[in-house]
């Protein structure tokens, strides 16, 4: 009874933790969980080792997912971008906030356009600013019952190199090809002019400069788009993480199984 209590107490300080608003204690919380965890297992089979698989055995419940809907998915592999009309402002309470700051900071909207993805039914806003020679974007996910919005700054090198700024709240699903340059923004920097100053400083740690940069062509945006989507995509089937099926998609492969499991793993530590 003393053992089940100990356990019982520390899943209630677990959940309370996980109740505050500050991530240091939210962390904690996560931690009692896993402490939790481990001292049912050492309780239960009396040895240490024991309690150290207990732990462990969080990390491993992405391969529940993975093997049993990641590994059938079947992408296209000339996904092509189509223009549609935005989903309700309901199942995204941030992207009117951050459309209408991006309107703010002098950006002008070219086009709405989406595509489905692993899964997922992504819409894009996209803008551009010709004299800082970026287009921003906010994009729209809906995965399931999960439902979330995002925004990214890019712009492109004289010499073709593709920068991108981004407060995506996950690690990325596939390897970003050789010529693109990826700032990866914590989820706290959820307004747009957090993210455009972050992009500022990318270029500047890049050592990359106004001149450097080529004016964005409106009407090529889409097509610029789908076009390093296909490079990042040979770069992964070039690295083993998927693998063609033979009629016109592709699909993970055990390497790229592993890869998403080291990604989930991340954001399991990162949001927790």
């Amino acid at each position: 009874m003393q053992k089940f209590l100990i356990i019982l107490s520390a899943l209630i300080v677990g959940f309370a933790l996980r109740s505050c608003r500050t991530l240091l204690l939210r962390k904690i919380g996560a931690f009692t969980f896993l402490l939790a965890s481990a001292l049912s297992f050492y309780f239960i089979f009396g040895c240490w080792w024991a309690g150290v698989i207990g732990l462990l055995l969080w990390f491993f419940i992405p391969w529940i997912d993975l093997l049993t809907r990641v590994r059938k998915l079947r992408n296209p592999l000339n996904n092509r971008l189509n223009f549609r009309t935005a989903p309700s402002e309901d199942y995204f309470p941030n992207a009117a906030r951050m459309i209408e700051e991006i309107e703010e900071a002098d950006f002008e909207h070219i086009v709405d356009c989406g595509w489905d993805w692993v899964g997922m039914h992504q819409f894009f806003r996209i803008f551009w600013h010709p004299e800082a020679r970026a287009v921003a974007s906010v994009c729209l996910c809906e995965h399931g019952n999960v439902a979330f919005a995002f925004a990214t700054v890019s712009c492109r090198t004289t010499d073709g190199r593709n920068i991108h700024t981004t407060n995506y709240p996950f690690s990325p699903t596939l390897l970003h090809s050789p010529d693109a340059s990826w700032e990866h923004l914590p989820c706290e920097k959820n307004r747009f002019p957090m993210v455009f100053h972050d992009h500022e400083r990318h270029l500047e740690k890049l050592n990359i400069k106004g001149s450097d940069l080529a004016i964005p062509d409106p009407d090529d945006i889409i097509q610029r788009l789908e076009n390093e989507m296909k490079h990042q995509l040979d770069h992964n089937l070039k690295q083993g993480l998927i693998e063609l099926t033979g009629d016109g998609f592709f699909r993970y492969s055990n390497r790229g199984l592993f890869f998403l499991w080291k990604q989930a793993v991340k954001d399991m530590i990162r949001l927790c």
